[in-house]
Parts: structure tokens; sequence; C-alpha cells
């Protein structure tokens, strides 16, 4: 089952497996790449490391936004703690953009003013290559979570754009930038290596950071947007204006405000404008009823209040 965001009734779950495949994976690869940094004096590769220690931190405050998303309402935070799990991924994005992308061009630069050859580069593409093979798993687990609530002919970019849970496409943005930055990385050592030109392989550290700022830009984007108050999408809130005009207890119906509260959990506020002459038992029946149409269709709005169409149109 799916609620209204096609997102399925079990995320949290498939939420959580996303998180623990890309942490298993990135464990492994920062420590190799760190290794091999120190080996062969990579540039690039000590990039790489850093970039996948950062990430490891990162799928561990997602876990902590995951915990305290679940936390029950209190007085102080009525509609719970749902949205605990975008400011956490906001601190993901702001540390994608300083320990990621900014260490990456510090160090890409600094290296850059004294080059020097690289060691016997073999290791370094051992492990590369088997870090693509780790991100790509960790990459393919969060494509299938999100291909469960992709809508038919929707891109898989467009895709993540309206997801809400964002557990899911951190780590798909993630693991996209990590593929590209090991690419970068193989290319930079590589060239560096063929060409006989050492600045090479720190200045794929540089753009393997500017690739990371990117990244850390579009996250910062997607989940600000739903700790601010993101709405459910105008073909969700068409599909509820029907539900609401086609009652026939319904006479008019206003602006329809949705506050998505987490990720699987929305408040909804209607107004709607009752036929005259209905009974305060008639009106609470329709309520009743209209509640229940819309928590059919839509699960996870769970929290619905009506008010006069007449204040809340416009």
């Amino acid at each position: 089952m799916q609620d209204e965001n096609g997102q399925p009734t079990d995320a949290k779950e498939g939420s959580r497996k996303v998180i623990y495949a890309a942490i298993l994976a990135n464990l492994g690869i920062a420590a190799a790449k760190f290794v091999v940094a120190l080996v062969t004096g990579s540039a690039a590769m000590l990039a790489e490391g850093i970039h996948s220690a950062v990430d490891t931190g990162n799928e561990l405050l997602l876990l902590v936004g995951e915990k305290m998303s679940t936390l029950p309402p209190t007085p102080r935070h009525p509609f719970g703690y749902g949205k605990a799990i975008y400011f956490w991924a906001l601190i993901v994005a702001l540390s994608v953009f300083t320990l990621g992308g900014g260490l990456s061009i510090y160090h890409g630069v600094h290296a850059l003013r004294h080059p020097e050859p690289i060691g016997d580069p073999f290791w370094n593409y051992v492990v590369l290559a088997i870090a693509a093979g780790f991100e790509a798993y960790s990459w393919n687990v969060s494509r299938k979570e999100l291909n469960e609530v992709r809508r038919p002919g929707a891109s898989l970019w467009q895709t993540v754009r309206s997801s809400k849970n964002a557990s899911v496409f951190t780590v798909f943005i993630e693991d996209t930038a990590a593929l590209a930055g090991l690419a970068i990385a193989a290319t930079g050592i590589a060239l560096s290596q063929l060409l006989n030109t050492p600045w090479l392989d720190p200045a794929a550290s540089v753009a393997v950071g500017l690739l990371l700022l990117g990244a850390a830009v579009t996250l910062a984007r997607e989940t600000g947007g739903l700790l601010v108050g993101e709405g459910i999408g105008r073909e969700q809130t068409g599909k509820l204006r029907e539900i609401f005009r086609t009652d026939p207890s319904i006479m008019t119906v206003g602006r329809l405000l949705t506050m998505q509260l987490g990720p699987d959990e929305v408040l909804l506020n209607a107004a709607v404008q009752f036929k005259r002459g209905m009974t305060i038992d008639e009106v609470e029946d329709a309520i009743e009823r209209l509640e229940a149409k819309v928590r059919d269709v839509y699960p996870a709005i769970q929290h619905i209040y009506f008010k006069s169409a007449g204040l809340g149109a416009g």
C-alpha cells in the first residue's frame, strides 16, 4: 500500500535499509582509500577517502533523525517530531558542503602548489574499483526504494524531487555523487600517470570537491523545502478537491492547504462550505464521511481540519 505521495506505508523500514546499506559500504571504502592514499600519496584518493568518511558520518546522522522522528507527540510538539528527519538531512547537506566539498578542494589546491608524482598507482585502481562496486550496491538499494514510489512516465530525478522521504533521496544523491567522484578520481590518476603531469591528480581532488558542493546545494534545496512546510503537490491537492467537490454535503470548496509533517504524515486544512439547512448531526456525519474518504485514498493525511470556505477562500 502507498500513501498520497506514493510513499509505501513501510517507508521507515525502507529508509533504514537504505541507510544501513550505505553505512556498510562507506565504512569499508573509507578505510581502504585512506590506506592507499597514505601509501601512494595520491591527493585524489585522499579526497575520496574524506568523501567516504563524511558519507559514513552523514548516514549516522540520518539514523538519528529517523529515531527522533518516531518520538510521540508532546504538549510542546503536538504534531510529533516527524520533521526531525528533515532537520538532520539538512545538517547532512551542510556536512557534505563543508567537510566533503570544502576539505577536498582545500587539499587539492594545497597539493597543486607543489604537485608530486604518484607512486605505484596499482592499488589506487584496485580500491577505486572495489569502492565503485560497494557504492553501486548502495546506490541500487536507494534506487529501488525510489522506484517503489515512481509514477509512470516520471524520471528518477523527478521522483527524487517529489519524494518526501529525505533519508532515501539523501543517500541516493550522495551515492550518485560518490560514483561520479570515483570516475573523476580514476581519470585524474590515470591522466597524471599517462601524461606524466602530476598536477592532474590534485586537480581531480578539486573537481571532486566541486562535485560535492553541487550535491550539497541540491540536498539543501530539497530538504530545506520540506523543513519549512512543503505541501503534497498540485496533483494530489487536485484529487483532494475532487473528493470534497463531489460529496453531496458540500456546496463550496475553498483553499485546501497541506503541509508535510514527515515522510508519511500530512496535515490538511480544508476550507469548505456545507449546504444550507444541514443540522449539526448531519454536518458531523459529513465530516466523518469526508475524513474517511480522504484517508482511504491518502493514508498519510492524519490531521484534517475544517474551516469556513468564506474565510479560507482566496
